[in-house]
């Protein structure tokens, strides 16, 4: 009988208490400034230098370069740049390293897929992913202002 009051007086102490809910395929989350979703590309600020590649701890990057076509300018163009999100980890470390900023993450979360082929982003998909880019990495200097 003692355990049936107790656990009475917890459901009702908790009826009383603010919801802790969300609606949230129909309301966004509000997620942090600090979280890590998933990656925004820039090709155009890319060198092909490989280091994120080359730091990746499950190797989910693929990118490869072709030289220059102006002969004027050296170093390489991208040609291609594809993340595998079936084993990325959402680490940070491709976007650490990067010297030109040209990959940087976002509050983005949502991949959810019926087929494991829809997880290999191609350049195009990651350039398109520019909604909900983490405030630090913004080009935005009013949020940037907002932020501090």
């Amino acid at each position: 009988m003692k355990g049936i009051a107790k656990g009475l007086g917890v459901t009702l102490k908790t009826m009383t208490q603010k919801k802790v809910t969300y609606k949230y395929p129909d309301v966004p989350l509000e997620m942090p400034n600090r979280f890590r979703g998933v990656q925004h590309f820039e090709p155009d600020k890319c060198i092909v230098c490989n280091q994120c590649a080359r730091i990746c701890p499950t190797e989910c990057i693929t990118l490869t370069g072709k030289p220059n076509p102006d002969p004027e300018k050296k170093g390489k163009v991208i040609d291609t740049y594809d993340i595998n999100f079936e084993i990325c980890i959402l680490c940070d470390l491709c976007t650490e390293v990067c010297p030109t900023e040209a990959i940087v993450m976002t509050n983005n979360f949502e991949l959810a897929t019926y087929s494991r082929d829809d997880l290999f982003k191609n350049m195009e998909w990651l350039n398109d992913n520019d909604k909900n880019v983490r405030l630090e990495n913004s080009t935005n200097p009013q949020a940037k202002k907002g932020a501090k």
